[in-house]
């Protein structure tokens, strides 16, 4: 259920946003229209609204809203664009970007994430998004090129095969480094191999793990 109660907590979860810098009008919607409860177990419901990270299946965590609402932000979903999430996780950040861009392919790499997200994506009525079983590191190349790539987890550098399914003018979000917080970084694909790096300030995140487990 997602009553006027639950509705109000997330607009004063805009409002928090907003304090914190978070400035599109489009992320700040799609905060305020995706019911965060939803997608944790009920005991933490209590805490939904609150920004900060919580726990979820397959000792991971769905993220803190700020940093998924500066993620968003940061890769700025365009009506026209084909994303790719890597991390799908809880499936919150795959709700919030499914509203602001054409398709969104999420991939994760713990079977039983997969399986309970899919099936919570589907029931929600999540049609623009395609969920996907597979190691992150890997990508998607099946449905590359994309437009924009974000990872949801720390890595500690920037994977090749990711880079390599962007199109020319695509860019890449991600967490990155070799300390335990992560830089965040927009890579932005400008010629066939020739790339350049920004870098948005620290965050803390899960590793990004290669491989799969079943």
């Amino acid at each position: 259920m997602d009553t006027y109660r639950h509705k109000g907590l997330r607009q004063r979860l805009v409002s928090t946003l907003i304090q914190k810098g978070i400035t599109s009008p489009r992320v700040l919607d799609a905060i305020a229209q995706v019911p965060r409860h939803l997608f944790l177990d009920k005991a933490f419901e209590e805490q939904a609204y609150k920004d900060k990270a919580l726990p979820i299946a397959a000792n991971q965590t769905i993220s803190q809203p700020y940093t998924v609402a500066f993620q968003t932000q940061l890769v700025d979903p365009q009506p026209s664009d084909y994303i790719l999430e890597v991390g799908t996780g809880s499936g919150y950040q795959a709700a919030v970007l499914a509203g602001l861009c054409k398709k969104l392919y999420t991939i994760e790499r713990q079977k039983t994430l997969y399986t309970r997200t899919a099936g919570l994506l589907n029931r929600l009525g999540y049609v623009k998004v395609r969920t996907l079983y597979g190691d992150g590191y890997k990508g998607a190349p099946k449905f590359a090129p994309f437009d924009k790539i974000i990872v949801t987890a720390g890595a500690r550098e920037v994977p090749q095969a990711l880079l390599t399914q962007l199109k020319v003018g695509g860019q890449l979000i991600i967490p990155s480094g070799l300390k335990e917080t992560k830089k965040m970084l927009r890579v932005t694909k400008t010629a066939e191999s020739d790339y350049e790096t920004e870098a948005y300030g620290a965050f803390k995140f899960v590793p990004f793990l290669e491989g799969m487990v079943s």
